[in-house]
């Protein structure tokens, strides 16, 4: 079906745009919502009225971007900190949303992350150049630096949990010694005893001798 665009629809049409459209996509969505309309003279010219006036409206936001935004982020370096592992690989990523809200902070204009021109999340350190659509056709190009917080790189997890593994095994290795030395230290004594007894048993039946001997010279 032919339709001429009403409004605009991103990523398909502009206002004023005349384009062939699936039936079923003009019928069940553009048509109802009145995005678009039949492609004939009277809505070509309501569209082509609301084209000048939306063109009209875009050249002032245009001019005041470049004005008063632009020269606030245009060339600006970023410095985002995260969390990062061995190798440098990072917990988690930086987003477009990182971006946007990290550039409001320093230059307090209110930005969407839908105007950060990012591919896909950085997940890694280093540098790089990123586009910032301040308006349709003003853009911006900022650095983003991200770093390890703090300069430092954080352990994994994995190697921690075995470095304290080892030191657990070590300090049981340490121990292990200890308790037949204190059975030698507690059976010595019982040794000492049973030796210093021994002498005391002997002196016994010589006595009793003695004494014998002594009744039978009386007697």
């Amino acid at each position: 079906m032919k339709v001429v665009f009403l409004e605009e629809v991103e990523g398909t049409a502009r206002t004023g745009d005349v384009k062939n459209v699936a039936d079923g996509f003009a019928r069940n969505y553009l048509l109802p919502r009145k995005l678009a309309a039949p492609a004939n003279d009277h809505y070509i010219a309501i569209a082509e009225a609301k084209a000048g006036k939306e063109a009209r409206r875009q050249d002032r936001l245009d001019e005041e971007a470049r004005a008063h935004v632009f020269p606030k982020i245009d060339g600006r370096s970023l410095r985002i900190e995260v969390r990062v592992g061995e190798q440098g690989k990072l917990f988690g990523s930086v987003t477009a949303r990182d971006i946007a809200e990290a550039l409001q902070a320093e230059t307090r204009v209110e930005l969407e992350h839908r105007q950060i021109d990012l591919k896909e999340p950085i997940r890694e350190l280093g540098s790089r150049e990123v586009a910032v659509k301040i308006t349709r056709n003003v853009i911006a190009n900022v650095t983003v630096q991200v770093d390890p917080i703090g300069g430092v790189v954080a352990e994994a997890p994995a190697e921690a949990a075995g470095e304290e593994a080892s030191a657990a095994d070590a300090g049981e290795a340490e121990v292990e010694p200890e308790e037949p030395e204190a059975a030698a230290e507690e059976a010595t004594p019982e040794a000492v005893t049973e030796e210093e007894v021994e002498p005391e048993s002997e002196t016994e039946p010589k006595a009793v001798e003695e004494e014998a001997e002594t009744e039978t010279e009386e007697s």
